[in-house]
């Protein structure tokens, strides 16, 4: 198995400015864009043939990556001269792919993660469902207060992890799901709920690095994150004296 399809043909218009002359997955962090850490996650794991579905400025995606020698991958790219929502351009990657029984991996160009993806396999494959959804925990976005039964304040909790879990945008597919992903639409609304009526669903969680960049918020946290990462490595470097 090493095929994989980004989903990057995004707007972004919650992000403007970044995306006023760049996709989505472009915009960098670290001074990389995107994309790059996707390319170097898949890469690792032995995905080294990409179908990235784009639209929006997909010249400039193109530009940068070009055949994608440098990552040690091989990029397909898939241009939506009109959207077709992200089950349709998932039908379409799958559509032009050659004939296989391997599953084929999928996720959204706008989300960051060090999931292993030995593990992920490992479980799609125990189990043979249609899809396997990644999810990750979901973390309460404010700060919570601890007040006893009184009304009294006895601490606080920074942006809790929640009782509930959520899809990462991260997928195994089995190649036969082709035909049941719209033409036009997306798979979240109109294919996964019908898999999971049939049984043919399973989830595997996860609660590996994973962050989505939707807004101007998402990547100043997401910045600021991974710099306070980098910063922290750097310092068990040092040695002590």
């Amino acid at each position: 198995m090493n095929r994989a399809v980004i989903l990057a043909g995004g707007k972004g218009e919650r992000l403007r400015p970044y995306t006023e002359d760049r996709p989505k997955c472009m915009i960098p962090v670290l001074g990389n864009p995107l994309l790059s850490f996707q390319l170097r996650l898949l890469s690792s794991y032995g995905f080294n043939r990409i179908t990235i579905c784009c639209g929006y400025l997909n010249e400039v995606l193109q530009e940068h990556f070009g055949d994608g020698t440098k990552y040690g991958v091989k990029i397909d790219y898939l241009v939506e001269e009109t959207p077709l929502g992200r089950g349709g351009a998932l039908r379409r990657a799958l559509e032009n792919m050659p004939p296989s029984n391997e599953p084929i991996l999928a996720m959204n160009g706008d989300s960051l993660t060090n999931l292993n993806l030995a593990d992920l396999v490992a479980f799609h494959k125990q189990h043979h469902p249609a899809a396997t959804i990644v999810s990750v925990p979901l973390r309460s976005p404010y700060g919570i207060l601890e007040v006893t039964g009184d009304s009294q304040v006895t601490g606080f909790t920074e942006k809790p992890e929640l009782p509930f879990w959520i899809n990462a945008g991260i997928y195994l597919l089995d190649p036969k799901i082709v035909t049941e992903l719209p033409s036009l639409g997306d798979h979240e609304e109109m294919t996964f709920p019908q898999l999971a009526k049939k049984g043919e669903l399973r989830v595997f969680k996860t609660r590996a690095f994973w962050r989505t960049i939707d807004t101007v918020k998402d990547l100043t946290e997401t910045r600021n994150e991974f710099e306070q990462l980098l910063f922290g490595a750097f310092l068990q470097s040092v040695p002590v004296v």
